[in-house]
């Protein structure tokens, strides 16, 4: 059978996770930092190490079959590919920021304003949804000190933590979009037997990275109301205990629900309570 190509991040803030994504998926590869190419030697596929702005167009013309990229990045370069499976990792906010004495109170402030940015796309279609008229200025880095080099009077870029706007006098204005790390597909792949069985496994390793495995020891008597709590991924699995009148519940659940649930189980009488990390949930 042929072999896929997958496009992921040569480097930067994708990258080192994609790589982790992929071999928690059971892959084997090897020297990815000297490579632009790699062959995975268990499974039909290849790794290309791209530049992350042109992941989206390779998928689309056929050069990749597939690629790891964050969400802003294929909504910017505007290329038709299928979004397959949202990754949960990369998150960011394409954010407004202005100069922190600036006093702006609506988005309308910006209409007739200059805006630099490294996403003309993306905020044209934005302002153009809030009827704003603002003049673009597309820049392709550096884009927070544009305004204290009088280049524009607000950016729209990349936050993630807030550090750098403030190191450069901004202030978050406004959120323009989220966006994530997305594996994405070219037109046609959808039936391929070997992106099914990736698109398995991936979904396997993010399922199990937002469950744990829970177990506890509960009476008998009090074994409806556990249970009632605790469905899991079909229903709990009840061990007798050598304790007379006791068992253990073994049970998958989301980590979320857990927390949210560990009085009540606690009310309900469970004891000894045992959480574990999962390694794969495959259905």
């Amino acid at each position: 059978m042929k072999n896929l190509k997958i496009a992921i991040q040569k480097s930067g803030r994708l990258n080192e996770k994609s790589v982790q994504l992929l071999k928690n998926c059971g892959l084997d590869f090897e020297n990815y930092k000297s490579s632009l190419i790699t062959i995975v030697s268990n499974f039909n596929l290849e790794i290309l190490f791209l530049r992350d702005d042109d992941i989206p167009d390779y998928v689309e013309q056929g050069i990749a079959d597939l690629g790891i990229v964050g969400e802003n990045v294929i909504d910017e370069s505007l290329a038709n590919v299928d979004y397959l499976q949202r990754l949960g990792f990369g998150k960011c906010t394409l954010k407004l920021a202005v100069p922190k004495d600036t006093n702006y109170n609506d988005i309308k402030d910006l209409d007739g304003k200059s805006i630099a940015t490294s996403y003309p796309n993306i905020l044209g279609k934005f302002l153009k949804e809030k009827q704003i008229s603002a003049e673009i200025h597309p820049i392709s880095g550096s884009v927070e000190i544009a305004p204290g080099l009088g280049l524009s009077e607000a950016i729209c870029d990349i936050v993630s933590t807030g550090g750098t706007l403030k190191n450069n006098g901004l202030k978050p204005f406004a959120d323009v979009s989220t966006s994530e790390a997305i594996l994405i597909g070219r037109a046609g792949l959808a039936e391929n037997p070997i992106l099914c069985e990736l698109l398995q496994r991936i979904q396997s390793v993010l399922r199990a990275k937002e469950t744990k495995y829970v177990v506890l020891n509960v009476e008998k008597t009090n074994l409806p109301q556990i249970t009632e709590l605790l469905k899991g991924v079909k229903s709990p699995t009840i061990v007798p205990l050598a304790e007379e009148g006791w068992v253990a519940v073994h049970t998958v659940i989301p980590e979320e629900d857990f927390w949210g649930k560990i009085n009540t189980l606690k009310s309900a009488g469970a004891q000894g309570i045992v959480v574990m990390p999962i390694e794969k949930i495959i259905l």
